[in-house]
């Protein structure tokens, strides 16, 4: 079976923290932010834990060595 290659995009995306979290940011933040306040745009810029189970496993699959503790 071949090696699982790290996918670069979820990597730049995603953060993984010394104990496994993985780490994300909310969306829409790239562009038409004129129409938001500036409170809405400091609490979707910071980072939040990503809860969803189905998610993190898929995550973790295609961040390889990356994930820490598959």
């Amino acid at each position: 079976m071949p090696k699982l290659k790290t996918r670069k995009t979820l990597l730049k995306r995603i953060k993984v923290t010394k104990k496994g979290k993985l780490m994300k940011k909310l969306v829409g933040m790239g562009h038409l932010k004129v129409k938001t306040t500036v409170d809405r745009k400091a609490r979707k810029s910071k980072l939040r834990e990503q809860t969803n189970s189905g998610h993190q496993r898929k995550f973790r699959k295609l961040l390889a060595k990356h994930s820490r503790g598959i």
